[in-house]
């Protein structure tokens, strides 16, 4: 019955060119944990970023140069994290976004956005809002 289905209706539509998964010719890959809720994910279908920040806060950071004698030229060590997340999280988290139909067949990874400096935005300004 299900044969005669396929075979009236065709190939069933797929969402994605990799189904979601970069596996290609293995039949199965590692399992691992989501950094943010714990759930086991394949582990070519997570998303991966590679976080890279300093140990110390900008604010503390001033305040061991003032106390400090010796921290003239000495590089603060960063703190290396690689963050895996499942889809769910990814999507709640906007570390991905949700694509149009047409936006994903894009393959080039998208630009990254600059960070704004507070004198390009326009100065001080008011900002805040009536809550």
């Amino acid at each position: 019955l299900l044969s005669e289905c396929l075979f009236f209706f065709g190939n069933m539509t797929t969402k994605r060119r990799n189904h979601g998964r970069n596996k290609k010719g293995r039949g199965h890959t590692a399992t691992i944990r989501c950094s943010n809720c714990g759930r086991m994910t394949p582990k070519d279908k997570a998303v991966k970023r590679f976080i890279v920040r300093n140990m110390v806060e900008t604010a503390a950071v001033r305040d061991i140069a003032d106390a400090s004698v010796f921290y003239t030229g000495y590089n603060l060590p960063k703190l290396y994290l690689k963050m895996q997340y499942c889809i769910s999280c990814a999507i709640h988290g906007r570390i991905v976004r949700v694509r149009s139909v047409e936006d994903r067949k894009i393959r080039m990874p998208p630009q990254k956005r600059q960070r704004r400096v507070q004198q390009q935005r326009g100065g001080a300004g008011g900002g805040g809002g009536g809550r």
